[in-house]
């Protein structure tokens, strides 16, 4: 990784087929910034709970993803590739900082 100071963080939900758009918006873009950055890529399964309402498709879905994502070039070697339900963590920090922030907050 040529610069270690930059880190890139990019998710993609797992809600139905890849099509070019995720490739331009997403895929693409990450991968070209993994070759170069310290990278995290996700299947952002937590926030498709909210259009898969099916755990099996929700399941098949990122399973399908992630295999693009590797198919196309993002080397796990060089880029932590996960699932974002694999780290309840960020889920339970998003809802302390929704509780402790005023902006975080419906009015």
């Amino acid at each position: 990784m040529n610069d270690s100071t930059a880190v890139v963080v990019s998710g993609i939900k797992p809600t139905g087929r890849v099509h070019l758009g995720n490739y331009l918006g997403m895929i693409r873009p990450v991968l070209r910034l993994a070759a170069d950055h310290e990278a995290y890529v996700f299947v952002a399964d937590g926030h498709a709970l909210t259009t898969v309402e099916d755990p099996a498709q929700l399941t098949r879905l990122s399973r399908e993803l992630t295999a693009v994502l590797l198919a196309l070039g993002l080397d796990p070697s060089r880029a932590v590739l996960y699932r974002q339900s694999d780290l309840p963590e960020v889920f339970e920090l998003a809802w302390i900082l929704a509780c402790s922030n005023a902006e975080g907050r419906p009015q």
